[in-house]
């Protein structure tokens, strides 16, 4: 005998048995064997200590209880409690995550969807870049169900759950309002192709109404002087009967706002009003405390997973779309204006 782990032909072998029997008493088709050769068969297992594999045992019955999860960039804190949700709700329905991490590498899409397939994956939920048709091209040609995570792919008729971008954009520009507010600048990552990025600023445009004034700038990693010089600007267009308020588009943005913000020695909540997408663990600690929208990204990992595992258990109505509400949190960067 091997002195490798053993294999179901080493309990067929023990046993006297072909490897098709000891396969039905793997799969409780027990009935379908005498007592005698069943006790045969179990006296081998314990013999030799064989435990089946839990994934050949699943791709036997045609699934493998296995989720493929393809995050942006682990990092990023929003990845990691999508990943919380997400996971702890597979867990509940039985399944297994398998996470792939992009890095924010454009063109690795299709590599995350191919690697994944091959371990026979039941279904995707996919948090990608949101670039290009490697995902569409890559999903359609594996045929498993799909859903999407924050940020859309032209094309793509499937599960969709995310921030309800519009309302939260509008909870923060009426917040700055009510605080006296008035000129505004919205900071985001470049727009191009990211769903996601292009709903926030469009959502801004609409929100941004007289007396209140407002523009866009997209700030690029590494341009920290553009973004400097953006702040600059605001301060100038607001003169001294305005007060300028900056809005992040996410995380990211906040703390490349915070490191501009510090060089050039101003405070939060005084030369300069704040409130940004996602509520990371260290908003409070910046100045005065920094105003966010927080994103229900729990619900939204769990939502997703929910609309996945309906799927695989076979609904077939058409693709849904699951915006969830966020939350505002006011600290002192927003304060209001003496009145």
């Amino acid at each position: 005998m091997s002195t490798a782990r053993p294999t179901i032909s080493d309990v067929a072998t023990v046993a006297g048995v072909s490897k098709a029997t000891v396969s039905r008493f793997f799969n409780h088709r027990e009935r379908l064997l005498s007592p005698d050769i069943a006790a045969r068969v179990q006296a081998a297992i314990d013999q030799l200590g064989y435990a089946p594999s839990p994934m050949a045992q699943a791709l036997s019955r045609g699934r493998s209880r296995l989720i493929g999860l393809v995050v942006a960039d682990i990092a990023n804190p929003y990845s990691v409690a999508v990943l919380r949700g997400a996971e702890r709700a597979c867990r509940e329905a039985g399944y297994l995550v398998m996470l792939f991490n992009l890095g924010n590498e454009p063109g690795r899409e299709r590599e995350a969807i191919e690697a994944l397939a091959g371990y026979q994956v039941d279904g995707f939920i996919l948090n990608t870049l949101g670039r290009g048709h490697s995902v569409p091209d890559a999903v359609a040609a594996q045929g498993k169900p799909v859903v999407l995570i924050d940020r859309r792919h032209a094309g793509m008729q499937t599960d969709f759950v995310a921030l309800d971008n519009a309302g939260a954009m509008a909870q923060l520009c009426g917040h700055l309002q009510d605080g006296g507010w008035q000129e505004l600048l919205y900071v985001t990552e470049p727009v191009a192709g990211v769903s996601t990025r292009r709903e926030r600023s469009a959502a801004f445009a609409s929100c941004v109404q007289a007396p209140m004034a407002g523009s866009v700038f997209e700030s690029a990693e590494g341009a920290d002087a553009a973004l400097v010089a953006a702040l600059v600007a605001l301060r100038r267009r607001a003169g001294k009967k305005r007060r300028p308020a900056v809005l992040a588009g996410n995380a990211v943005v906040t703390l490349r706002v915070a490191h501009a913000v510090r060089e050039l020695g101003w405070e939060f909540g005084s030369d300069l009003g704040f409130a940004g997408f996602d509520d990371p663990d260290w908003a409070s600690l910046i100045g005065p405390g920094l105003t966010c929208i927080a994103q229900p990204t729990d619900a939204i990992g769990e939502g997703a997973a929910h609309c996945l595992i309906e799927r695989l258990q076979g609904h077939t109505g058409p693709a849904r779309r699951v915006l969830l509400q966020g939350q505002l949190v006011v600290r002192g960067s927003s304060a209001a204006s003496a009145r």
